[in-house]
């Protein structure tokens, strides 16, 4: 399958899904919708009166928790039932997915190694790592910043008016809180099999990098395991080939499943918002290619167009780590050293989240707006670099940015009951940040490529498609 071939499938696959999503959405799961809506607005009623009630041993306060929980039960049983009629939408991208996942630690752990073993010299790693983290610094910074100035300037949630609910209202998203130990933790792997399993990227980039440089510094004996796994690499890449084919369907089926759930209806209630928080992203896309243009220049608009399959992939699945495979391909293919590719790439995917950066500091302050939060300019400096620190290392929790943004707004008395505005949409946001992340991450690998001397005309990797 060619590239033009690829993008034109794919961006058939997604207009296909959008129609079939909408479909399946009024004639089957149309029913469930309406009672989880009605369930939700009784709940939205109920926490009304519980708020207003102070005496929490009263009759009519019990009687209206254990109406609570009746149309808490009503709303989880129509989830279930809709979550089980768009399976046969979310199976097809949960295939594609998995067997993404079945790349990625194998083709992170050999490409790597191989990547360290050709540098060489330890003081050289340090020295493109020193690159590398200045620049991914640079763009959270960057991205947490823009998010900032762009919700401040829209005031997306002004007209929100909710009430603050009482501290007993919640939702079910779990807070994350980040420790020194957590995160020493969660960087340096106890068991490289318990990290290949779970696809721990960072923990395999540790390894690797310990990996990488022992066997460099073994000489001839190493140059064999540098052979085999440069030929491991290529094995994975043309399975790679393979597993692409399967895109269109994985995007279909994933743009199928939320069109049927959401209904096209959502965008007209969210409008705005998904409105100005696109809006911001394209932005950024604007702030990521100046910036590449600034060390690359032309050639910076060429990488747009070569990893733009990626990034429909990223898009149509809403994970970055599902165009991993193909962005390595492309950059090579553009001219980047492999031993830069390797190294860098992973990296990202743990500390280079441009576009789900952007939206945190976008939600955030989003949701204090909605409630009529007033946050002063040292309070969102504050929460922009709470955020900078506790977002790093979670790339492979699911919900990650939710979860996140669940933990930190906490800490300005933003009530977490107001996150149940994102929960919804947050698929359709999901989609742009993920194609966002992908961007950031192959122009900080050209970027530091560039900055190194290893960027070459280009090239065409050994694969067949």
């Amino acid at each position: 399958m060619t590239k033009n071939k690829l993008t034109l499938y794919i961006f058939i696959a997604l207009i296909f899904g959008v129609v079939v999503g909408y479909i399946y959405n009024v004639s089957v799961v149309a029913p469930y919708n309406n009672k989880i809506s009605a369930a939700e607005t009784a709940i939205k009623v109920i926490d009304n009166k519980l708020i207003k009630l102070t005496d929490t041993s009263a009759t009519a306060f019990k009687e209206l928790k254990a109406e609570r929980v009746t149309q808490a039960k009503i709303r989880k049983e129509n989830d279930v039932l809709r979550e089980s009629d768009v399976q046969y939408f979310t199976i097809l991208s949960d295939i594609f997915l998995r067997l993404i996942k079945m790349i990625v630690a194998p083709l992170v752990f050999t490409t790597l190694v191989v990547g360290v073993a050709k540098v060489g010299d330890i003081k050289a790693v340090g020295r493109i790592g020193g690159k590398t983290l200045l620049w991914f610094l640079s763009a959270t910074l960057v991205s947490l910043l823009l998010g900032m100035v762009l919700v401040n300037l829209f005031q997306p949630g002004s007209n929100m008016n909710l009430m603050l609910p009482d501290s007993h209202l919640g939702t079910d998203i779990q807070k994350t809180a980040l420790s020194l130990k957590d995160f020493i933790s969660h960087v340096f792997p106890k068991s490289i099999f318990e990290a290949m399993s779970n696809n721990e990227i960072l923990q395999i980039v540790v390894f690797a990098l310990f990996f990488g440089v022992a066997t460099a510094s073994i000489g001839p004996k190493g140059e064999i395991v540098v052979v085999a796994f440069d030929a491991i690499a290529h094995v994975i890449l043309k399975i790679t080939g393979y597993v692409m084919r399967l895109a269109p369907f994985a995007v279909f089926g994933a743009i199928a499943a939320i069109v049927a759930k959401q209904g096209i209806g959502i965008l007209s209630t969210y409008a705005l918002f998904i409105g100005e928080f696109y809006f911001s992203l394209f932005v950024l896309w604007m702030v990521i290619i100046a910036a590449g243009f600034f060390v690359l220049k032309g050639r910076a608009f060429k990488l747009v167009g070569s990893i733009k399959d990626a990034m429909l992939i990223a898009f149509g699945t809403s994970t970055s780590e599902a165009a991993y495979p193909r962005v390595l391909i492309e950059m090579e293919r553009f001219g980047c050293s492999n031993k830069i590719v390797s190294f860098v790439l992973p990296l990202g995917y743990s500390f280079n989240l441009d576009g789900s950066m952007m939206y945190m500091t976008f939600a955030s302050l989003f949701l204090a707006q909605s409630y009529g939060i007033h946050l002063s300019f040292a309070q969102q400096l504050t929460m922009l670099l709470t955020l900078m620190l506790t977002s790093k290392g979670i790339a492979g929790v699911p919900r990650a940015s939710l979860v996140v943004i669940a933990g930190t707004i906490a800490m300005f008395n933003i009530p977490e009951a107001g996150l149940a505005l994102l929960i919804g949409i947050d698929p359709l946001l999901d989609m742009g940040r993920s194609a966002t992340n992908v961007l950031g991450n192959a122009m900080a690998t050209a970027v530091v490529s560039k900055w190194e001397g290893e960027l070459t005309d280009g090239n065409q990797v050994a694969i067949n498609e």
